[in-house]
């Protein structure tokens, strides 16, 4: 999967698969509780619009975290900074299953790591992701991130379905409210888990150090951690944050929700829904390295995603829930294969020493994106005629962002290595 031609060393091989346990641990974590978030908050006394507001600052905060620690971890120790994001994680689980006070689960939303759509937040993605270019070439890149990615949504989809299981194996002897709990607990176990592997890490992460360079964009630069690569890294943390604005909408805690409101499926029957769901989104990402390699990255980002949106705005138009989940599953069989691509992109065109800085910021804008949706759904969620209206939304937007992204980029890619 990595280096052709060369055996990697016995420390490489065994970084690189501890960051592929790591990612499987933390996307299963996140499957698990995402099936359950939205129940679990409405079932402790928040309301709607409170659910909402929670969320888009659960994600902020994330926004903040990633921001702080990405962009400081070529400098201060990659292994260090990935410590850190999990002691953040298990931290906020704990405080989630422990209290039910609103104002302490808004600072817990805020400083912890929460996903409420069972995808990657925080500052693990960018990091791994500069360690994993470090041990990969570019004609190999594309598909290393499509395993990278296939790990992730198996985990997502089996976290998914062990979070359905768990409670409906709890829900005979205890509340449901409870049997929520025992999800959230569960997430706070696995971020105890995920540092347990971090710590395992070399001292250094593996991280080759940054070579020196001048900041000419003086502190912003500095701060940042971005210089030559500010400009296409701006013009595609801008894409990527409407994208995922778009995508906030349906976040898979939402979507869950949406299920129970419209067709009264109760949430340990969606976890086998959202299971398949993720495990074809996975499965899909390995034929994204194959496209890629024949039409390019940002074509194959486009093309795969736009009939995507297509189907997401047909879901909430099924009259009946086999038509509604057979659509969902379709659409989740090619929703995620511009994933590694796009991660691919982004890795190919800043330079190799901006790479972590430079996939945190974007990961930044894709958090700050999302973080914004769940304040409109909250509200559109509450009233009956509203409950579809954010389907709609998110397919649209994404489409408007497939299009821009085409526009602005599709002519660069000659000039881009590693498109494969």
């Amino acid at each position: 999967m990595f280096h052709r031609g060369a055996r990697p060393s016995s420390t490489e091989a065994t970084i690189a698969r501890l960051l592929f346990v790591a990612r499987f641990i933390r996307l299963f974590a996140y499957g698990s509780l995402s099936v359950i978030l939205v129940f679990y908050l409405v079932g402790v006394g928040l309301s709607q619009p409170q659910t909402g507001l929670l969320l888009a600052l659960t994600l902020l905060g994330d926004t903040a975290m990633s921001l702080l620690i990405t962009t400081r971890a070529d400098r201060a120790g990659n292994r260090r900074m990935l410590l850190l994001g999990a002691a953040l994680m298990m931290a906020a689980g704990v405080v989630f299953a422990l209290t039910t006070r609103f104002w302490l689960l808004l600072v817990a939303a805020i400083i912890g790591i929460i996903s409420p759509s069972g995808q990657e937040v925080g500052p693990f993605l960018p990091i791994e992701q500069a360690m994993l270019a470090r041990r990969s070439t570019d004609a190999n890149r594309t598909r290393v991130f499509a395993w990278y990615t296939l790990t992730g949504t198996i985990a997502t989809a089996l976290g998914a379905l062990a979070g359905g299981a768990l409670i409906r194996l709890l829900s005979p002897g205890m509340s449901p409210v409870d049997a929520y709990r025992a999800v959230v607990l569960l997430y706070a176990a696995l971020g105890g888990a995920l540092a347990l592997v971090f710590w395992q890490l070399p001292r250094d992460g593996g991280s080759v150090a940054a070579a020196p360079r001048r900041h000419r964009g003086g502190a912003i630069a500095s701060l940042s951690g971005i210089d030559q690569s500010r400009q296409v890294v701006v013009k595609l943390s801008a894409l990527f944050a409407l994208d995922a604005f778009g995508g906030g909408f349906i976040a898979q805690s939402f979507a869950a929700y949406w299920f129970y409101l419209r067709f009264g499926i109760d949430p340990e029957r969606l976890g086998p829904i959202f299971f398949w769901a993720n495990l074809l989104a996975g499965l899909s990402a390995l034929l994204a390295a194959r496209l890629a390699a024949r039409f390019g990255l940002i074509r194959t980002m486009v093309w795969t995603h736009l009939p995507s949106n297509v189907l997401l705005i047909l879901i909430p138009l099924m009259p009946t829930l086999s038509l509604a989940v057979t659509l969902l599953l379709v659409r989740f069989s090619i929703s995620q294969m511009d994933v590694p691509a796009r991660q691919s992109y982004v890795i190919s065109v800043v330079m190799p020493q901006e790479r972590a800085a430079a996939g945190g910021i974007a990961g930044i804008a894709r958090t700050l994106g999302a973080a914004v949706s769940p304040l409109f759904v909250g509200v559109l969620f509450a009233g009956a005629s509203t409950i579809s209206v954010p389907f709609f939304l998110a397919g649209g937007l994404k489409i408007v962002y497939d299009l821009l992204l085409y526009w602005q980029f599709v002519g660069t890619e000659q000039r881009v290595a590693g498109i494969s």
